[in-house]
């Protein structure tokens, strides 16, 4: 008989670099009874794992799902009663877009405990490790992140409201949407606003296109970018090109001295 007290544990595995897990999340991993861990989960992590803890891949993409959200829930359910500990090791952070809530509230129905560990979401490393500050002094006060494809899968309302304001504004999940936001940004008459498309952040996979409301359509063609991938628009991606012209220029003095 198994004596080990049922309990759900919805972890952030980070945006994708393996380094970028926090140290709380690889403890809670070493003590898991069974994990069940995403798609967009660096496997590097599985290392961390309990040897003697069950590994499932539940993973889900775009067109392709191993398993459907409801197994998902009836799964850690199942298992955190016949194993014990269920870890839910999730890419980024579980409470950004990742419905960890969702499972944690389905588990919790169940008399099953909860708990949580945060993960660094990809919404804001993604970029920062572009060197593309969400805020900046003198160009960004606040920032939006939006799913870019709601429950219905259509394009969220709220990025309408976003291009209407001066903040930095982050889609997930957007680029099967991109020609539809692209255009509420024309409309608002945005069309030299600077874009980043950051396909595979953090990871060695990584992509990055840079252009403007009007040509970034043509760069991801140009440079095949496609999902999994941030969008980032507003004026702190110049940041990036300054950064770097401030760094060569320096390089250049040295040299000449």
């Amino acid at each position: 008989m198994n004596f080990k007290k049922p309990k759900l544990t919805v972890v952030g595995a980070g945006p994708g670099d393996a380094d970028l897990i926090t140290l709380k999340a690889i403890k809670v991993l070493k003590k898991a009874d069974v994990v069940l861990y995403d798609a967009l989960v660096n496997e590097e992590l599985l290392a961390h794992i309990n040897p003697e803890a069950e590994q499932i891949f539940v993973g889900k993409r775009r067109g392709c799902y191993r398993y459907q959200q409801e197994q998902i829930n009836e799964l850690i359910v199942a298992r955190a009663k016949s194993n014990g500990h269920v870890v839910r090791l999730k890419g980024g952070d579980p409470f950004i877009f990742g419905r960890g809530a969702e499972e944690m509230e389905y588990a919790a129905n169940f008399g099953i405990e909860t708990a949580m560990v945060p993960g660094i979401s990809s919404s804001l490393a993604v970029p920062a490790c572009q060197n593309i500050p969400l805020t900046k002094r003198g160009n960004s006060e606040s920032f939006w992140v939006i799913t870019g494809t709601t429950k219905e899968h259509k394009l969220s309302n709220d990025v309408a409201l976003a291009a209407k304001s001066n903040a930095t504004v982050v889609v997930l999940m957007g680029m099967g949407k991109l020609p539809e936001i692209i255009k509420i940004f024309q409309k608002e008459g945005k069309n030299n606003l600077p874009v980043a498309i950051i396909q595979d952040g953090t990871t060695i996979r990584e992509k990055v296109g840079i252009g403007t409301v009007d040509t970034i359509l043509e760069v991801v063609e140009k440079q095949e970018l496609s999902n999994p991938a941030i969008i980032v628009l507003g004026e702190v991606v110049n940041h990036r090109q300054i950064l770097a012209q401030v760094q060569n220029e320096y390089q250049q003095e040295l040299i000449a001295i």
